[in-house]
């Protein structure tokens, strides 16, 4: 079989690569906060087949929201609620985008 001739994305922002004691060292945080964040629903990293948590920088992101969250005074059920809004809100607004360009299509044609 040939090898993948596509170049690597080593970029990829939801490219789960960090192992919990780097991600909590990047993050200035202890592992058991990360697993605390994890437990509450605030987090999903990804597992390995062995169950290694793995984070992405996508996940050190909605870490560091988190930490804006906690500093502007909000408990962790709070934090879970906006950031469940914050994903509706992206949602919805994808979907005003997309109504709007096929009415836009509707109305030239």
């Amino acid at each position: 079989m040939a090898p993948d001739s596509r170049p690597l994305d080593r970029h990829a922002s939801d490219h789960a690569v960090y192992g919990i004691s780097v991600a909590a060292e990047l993050m200035n945080l202890a592992p058991q906060t990360l697993r605390v964040y994890e437990a509450r629903g605030l987090l999903e990293p990804s597992r390995t087949a062995g169950g290694t948590r793995r984070y992405s920088d996508d996940d050190l992101g909605r870490i560091q929201r988190i930490g804006e969250l906690l500093a502007g005074g909000l408990n962790l059920a709070g934090i879970k609620l906006v950031l469940e809004m914050e994903i509706e809100n992206r949602r919805l607004h994808s979907e005003l985008g997309d109504a709007r360009r096929r009415l836009e299509r509707y109305e030239g044609s």
